[in-house]
């Protein structure tokens, strides 16, 4: 038996899902249902709950109390939540920490979540819906295995860790041995990063699977090497896999700059509005997946996605040979290369092949669009 734990980073609820949040989210969604074809336990872990404790998200919801006080989100679509979260990030005031530990509180104690984001979460809700996305959570409490402290713990009896918030310092995480610096995860303060929320969630579940895989873009490639040398030396092994950001009129930068207002899926959903559900996420799949692949640095261009959509189009109204459940396993597992998991690459650019026979509407109705 093989088993898998698919652990991408998470977007944090904060803002609209552009081209290069959605290119991740397909990537993981056919890496999951593919791998599920070849393995006998596929599990995909996403958990809101988990990195609501970062400063990035929290820091967000104290902005809008404290600056607008209580908004009724439920007006608000994804491109005024996006103009919010570009103007906390351009504000040169940030709260203490101080002021973020209620918040933190609340979090950890029954994973509360601000009304800002429960708007966000429902919108992209809809959106995984329309594009037929597996939801692992998304509006779930899915609190991490560990508290902070019992993680700190951990690792320092593992030696690990560097713990000196006793003498007013930070901890960081020790990987030196695997010649990668030192980081800090937790402040002198005691307010964790992104990596401390990754720790706390993915330590307890290394040692359950035979392959954890970490999802991930580029500019995140240092701390994720880190995470996967630990997660490695407490007896998991995981792997990683970098997703390139899409640039956004030649720019590939993060939401808080803003800049994303053509390249958000809500604004990508809106010009399909007459595409056929199927064809719309098989080809949406294939350009993100097929057409720009994993490191690619073309900009996104919607005129592409209508060529993926219809190209989409004329495939499923061919005919193609039909794969037992056996057969299209075995036809599966050719994309996993020398891992568990299944390339999302090399199975999506298999649909564009002209010189061999591929079973496309049982990959459609397993991977790309099941019902």
């Amino acid at each position: 038996m093989t088993s898998v734990l698919i652990a991408p980073v998470t977007i944090t609820p904060t803002k609209p899902l552009t081209a290069s949040h959605l290119k991740g989210l397909l990537w993981v969604d056919v890496m999951y249902r593919a791998s599920q074809l070849t393995n006998d336990d596929v599990d995909y872990r996403y958990s809101n709950t988990t990195y609501n404790t970062t400063a990035q998200t929290l820091g967000f919801w104290e902005y809008l109390d404290r600056k607008l006080g209580d908004l009724d989100f439920e007006s608000y679509d994804e491109h005024a939540i996006g103009d919010l979260y570009v103007q906390y990030h351009a504000d040169p005031e940030r709260a203490p920490f101080s002021a973020l530990r209620p918040y933190l509180r609340a979090v950890d104690d029954s994973g509360w979540v601000h009304p800002v984001s429960k708007r966000l979460i429902g919108l992209w809700r809809d959106h995984y819906v329309r594009l037929g996305m597996h939801d692992p959570g998304l509006a779930d409490v899915q609190p991490p295995g560990m508290a902070l402290d019992e993680m700190v713990d951990y690792l320092l009896d593992r030696d690990l860790c560097l713990d000196q918030r006793r003498i007013g310092g930070p901890v960081y995480l020790d990987v030196t041995r695997f010649g990668l610096p030192l980081r800090q995860i937790v402040t002198s303060w005691n307010q964790p990063n992104y990596l401390a929320a990754a720790l706390r969630d993915l330590l307890p579940l290394a040692g359950r699977y035979d392959e954890t895989v970490l999802v991930h873009d580029r500019g995140l490639t240092e701390d994720f090497e880190m995470l996967r040398r630990v997660l490695d030396a407490v007896g998991g092994h995981a792997v990683r896999v970098v997703v390139d950001r899409v640039p956004i009129n030649g720019v590939a930068q993060s939401s808080r700059h803003g800049g994303w207002q053509s390249g958000t899926v809500a604004t990508m959903l809106a010009e399909c509005s007459d595409v056929e559900p199927c064809e719309l996420r098989v080809g949406i799949r294939m350009y993100f997946l097929a057409v720009l692949g994993k490191g690619s640095a073309q900009s996104y261009d919607s005129r592409l996605v209508t060529r993926s959509v219809e190209r989409a189009g004329r495939l499923l109204a061919q005919p193609s040979p039909r794969l037992s459940l056996p057969e299209l396993a075995e036809y599966v597992a050719r994309c996993r290369k020398d891992h568990c998991h299944v390339d999302p690459y090399r199975l999506t650019s298999g649909l564009l092949s002209k010189h061999r026979m591929v079973p496309v509407h049982d990959l459609v109705e397993r991977v790309y669009s099941p019902c």
